[in-house]
């Protein structure tokens, strides 16, 4: 059986392309934002941006607060911060927090919990089995 290298490099790449197309992107729901008057921003789908995530919501509340610098609180299923915050702000942060708290650096995926290891808070993603130490002024 002689094959050569480009019936072979074609081969592989027949079976890539199955496996390449069918990979799933990661979209977490938009921010529904709500402006009551120049009081409060309210983010309608708090709680469905928390499930997409897989995250506590308190983790996201908290880094959130810190990050818009302002006061807030989870009422029901929404968040209500206070003042008037800009749309593009908010998002900038969510963002933000995946890449920070949600996406692994090694492979992009989300496929991530955290795993602490003595003091050190990681990130460990169960897709590549990659772990990364994350700043955890946020986790209690």
């Amino acid at each position: 059986m002689d094959l050569d290298y480009d019936k072979l490099l074609e081969r592989a790449r027949e079976g890539l392309e199955d496996v390449m197309q069918n990979a799933e992107r990661f979209s977490p729901p938009k921010p529904e934002i709500l402006h009551e008057g120049s009081k409060k921003t309210i983010i309608r789908n708090f709680s469905e941006i928390v499930d997409a995530l897989r995250r506590d919501e308190t983790h996201l509340y908290k880094f959130l607060l810190q990050e818009l610098g302002t006061a807030g609180s989870v009422e029901k299923r929404r968040l209500v911060l206070q003042g008037r915050v800009p749309e593009r702000k908010i998002n900038e942060r969510i963002k933000s927090y995946i890449d920070s708290f949600i996406v692994c650096q090694e492979c992009n995926r989300p496929d991530t919990s955290f795993l602490r290891v003595g003091r050190t808070l990681n990130l460990h993603c169960e897709a590549c089995g990659a772990k990364r130490p994350i700043r955890n002024n946020l986790i209690t």
